[in-house]
């Protein structure tokens, strides 16, 4: 790949990215021409990597897709030559936590975060970490709930839509739900209110009124905690704290589905994770314990496993306390899980609860744990562009390069195939037609 990023690039993102465009600059970004090129195509849909390919892209979408110089070029087009890099679909992570910043526990964690933090802070900060996430390649992430800061998430959504700032796609959970005694802030005296993570309901008529509330502001998607703490029982094993019942479970579903809306439901394991999908959810997060009868329920019903699983590598407590034999036992559960749940054809999409772990780590550091519990390299891709797309409801719009899709491309250096390490590096970035990120140079055909 040419190592040429230059100021020209740099004034080129801060022009398409931090303004809002008038509506003669998006008319004529609509009828611009690019084309890149890619000596190899991993195009998020096909088993095989293809070789030198032109990708011709018209505004924000892509128009043709095919080998280098197939396609006569039109005058005054675009070519961004990528080399001999890899190029993909851009990346989708549909478990994230803008609003979440990974604060280590000793210096007040989550706790911290609701009481001391101001909410245009937590906002300035969420900011930061949309872009983080454009920069990883993530041209494309599920919010799943502001952890008290409202609907913040609505508004960084329509900021990055309008081009005042840059950042990904956005599919937003704003509030989430819980029920009393199901979410943080916990622990303090009983005659202080403070505040909760997540909007706390009873019953199947204030759930369905939460969720009306979440979607009327604007809401994507519900997000349902259906597990709260976990512990070891007697026997060693893994308990979690359930908290929504089938009833109130079933409102909120009915409620988001009569809108054409999903829900995702947070469920570590037993009681709680058996509601969720008795209750209808589409979407397990986490899922850290499955039984072999779940798995069969969720292949059945069709429920997507959001696995998450190397933010549960973070922060292990001490080997001989309580917490810490909780915490390995997690990590113990979760990979034959998610193996049982690979075979057993149940539907995964990658996600990695990034804000449970800080934006400057590697968020592409899920593919890694997918390819160790069992993964081919190309399904681990496959998981975060096709399948990704398909969890979002934007299959052939989101997660592929093909014509008719949004021009969302990412390239590194390197073949993933081989080693999925690589996609920690992505070198170039491009969301709906337009470079944020690039090592490449452009060249205008003038033919």
């Amino acid at each position: 790949m040419r190592l040429t990023s230059q100021l020209g690039a740099i004034a080129l993102c801060v022009s398409q990215f931090c303004h809002a465009q008038e509506p003669s600059a998006a008319a004529a970004a609509s009828e611009r021409v690019v084309v890149v090129r890619a000596q190899t195509l991993i195009d998020g849909a096909t088993a095989e990597a293809r070789h030198n390919q032109d990708i011709i892209i018209r505004g924000s979408r892509i128009t043709e897709v095919g080998s280098t110089g197939a396609h006569p070029l039109q005058q005054g087009a675009q070519v961004i030559d990528l080399g001999s890099a890899t190029v993909l679909p851009g990346l989708i992570d549909t478990h994230t936590h803008i609003f979440l910043q990974g604060e280590a526990p000793a210096a007040g964690g989550y706790d911290v975060q609701l009481l001391k933090f101001p909410a245009s802070y937590r906002a300035a900060r969420a900011v930061v970490s949309a872009r983080r996430a454009l920069e990883q390649g993530f041209t494309t992430i599920r919010d799943v709930e502001t952890e008290g800061a409202g609907y913040g998430d609505v508004g960084i959504k329509r900021a990055i839509d309008e081009g005042y700032i840059p950042g990904p796609r956005m599919f937003v959970a704003t509030r989430a739900i819980s029920s009393t005694g199901g979410y943080n802030l916990e622990g303090y005296a009983p005659e202080i209110t403070v505040p909760k993570g997540a909007q706390l309901i009873d019953g199947p008529v204030e759930a369905r009124k939460a969720a009306r509330e979440q979607l009327d502001h604007g809401a994507d998607w519900i997000k349902v905690y259906m597990t709260h703490r976990s512990w070891l029982d007697e026997k060693g094993e893994l308990v979690s704290q359930p908290t929504l019942t089938v009833e109130d479970l079933k409102a909120a579903v009915d409620e988001a589905h009569g809108w054409r809306r999903k829900v995702a439901c947070h469920a570590y394991n037993g009681i709680g994770l058996q509601r969720a999908l008795d209750g209808g959810c589409d979407s397990i997060e986490h899922g850290l314990e499955l039984t072999d009868a779940q798995i069969d329920q969720m292949k059945k019903q069709g429920t997507w496993y959001v696995p998450t699983l190397a933010v549960y590598y973070y922060y292990f407590d001490a080997p001989d306390t309580d917490a810490g034999k909780r915490d390995r036992k997690r990590v113990a559960l979760h990979g034959v899980s998610f193996r049982k749940a690979l075979k057993a054809g149940v539907k995964i999409a990658f996600g990695t609860d990034v804000g449970g772990f800080v934006w400057s780590d590697p968020i592409a550091q899920e593919f890694a744990r997918e390819v160790e519990f069992g993964m081919t390299p190309m399904q681990a891709i496959q998981s975060a562009t096709t399948r990704a797309a398909e969890l979002l409801g934007k299959q052939g719009e989101l997660g592929v390069v093909a014509p008719g899709a949004y021009a969302d491309l990412i390239a590194v250096q390197g073949n993933p195939l081989e080693d999925v390490h690589v996609l920690e590096k992505v070198q170039f970035v491009m969301k709906g037609g337009l470079v944020f990120k690039t090592a490449a140079t452009p060249v205008s055909n003038s033919n």
